[in-house]
């Protein structure tokens, strides 16, 4: 009995100390969730807004734009970014952004993939260390933006596939990333970035179409525009994973320490059922004892 109340106490101990643990995580966590929320707030109206104005110039061309961003091509080459965290613990987050990249992988771009006419760019350890043992060649130069997540940094990953596309090494470029709704809801979007889409609807095509005037001149504005748009579009993608992992852990240990509270109040009650029952047991010895004695 000794030895079993021994070990209620070690697992006591143990449970205990993981809990403060997953407390002190779930304060880190919240603490950079709140500033990751904070810029993913302040950028989607400026991000939104630059893609009104590219659609809106659109409309005014008819859809047709002079920029090579926007150049639709036969798909013969891929590249699918992969933006997942450096750390674990952070729920469903990284295995569901991951699942996100194989589904579009087999189903969209099994064909090419089965050719070698797939690329994958990782950012983020854990979509790197998912696909680095993949028949497809990856691509983890740019793994280590979470780091230090800035604009410039970010920009830098941008302008590598934006003249990649330029160069016609790929087709189309599809990014996979966890879109932040709220601290318990990170939803794992799938979003084409090149070429840009400038398809008019029917809405455009009249009443809702867009009438602009260019000064000094189309090329040039479009020339300045695009690349920016496409910049703050990739710095979003990046903002929003940022803030979906730290909302995600930050419920991940949330729950493990509600889990690991439960466990204790278990272990409470089983150590004090097992010290009752050792204290019963002596208890019974002794009277068994003196009795033994008196009748002897």
């Amino acid at each position: 009995m000794g030895a079993n109340l021994k070990e209620v106490r070690l697992r006591m101990a143990s449970v205990k100390s993981t809990t403060q643990i997953t407390k002190a995580m779930k304060m880190v966590s919240a603490a950079k969730l709140r500033r990751a929320t904070e810029r993913i707030v302040q950028i989607r109206p400026y991000a939104d807004q630059l893609n009104k104005v590219l659609q809106n110039i659109a409309s005014n061309l008819g859809g047709e734009m002079n920029t090579s961003f926007a150049t639709q091509r036969a798909v013969q080459k891929v590249l699918i970014v992969v933006i997942t965290s450096d750390k674990g613990l952070a729920g469903g987050f990284n295995a569901n952004t991951i699942k996100s990249a194989k589904v579009l992988l087999n189903e969209k771009y099994a064909e090419l993939a089965a050719k070698g006419k797939v690329d994958i760019l990782t950012v983020g350890k854990k979509g790197y260390d998912a696909f680095k043992s993949s028949r497809l060649k990856v691509n983890n130069d740019f793994g280590n933006l979470f780091g230090n997540l800035s604009f410039e940094n970010a920009a830098k990953a941008a302008e590598y596939i934006m003249i990649a596309f330029e160069q016609k090494e790929y087709d189309a470029v599809e990014v996979v990333y966890g879109q932040f709704k709220n601290a318990g809801t990170q939803i794992p979007s799938t979003e084409q970035f090149l070429p840009i889409k400038t398809t008019i609807s029917a809405k455009g095509t009249s009443k809702g179409k867009a009438d602009y005037m260019f000064e000094p001149a189309q090329d040039e504005i479009l020339k300045d525009l695009v690349p920016k748009i496409l910049k703050t579009q990739f710095f979003r993608y990046l903002l929003d994973s940022n803030a979906s992992e730290h909302g995600a852990r930050m419920t991940a240990m949330d729950k493990a320490t509600e889990n690991a509270n439960e466990l204790l109040k278990s272990l409470n009650i089983m150590y004090n059922r097992a010290r009752q029952a050792a204290i019963t047991t002596e208890l019974t010895e002794i009277v068994s004892g003196a009795e033994a004695f008196s009748n002897g």
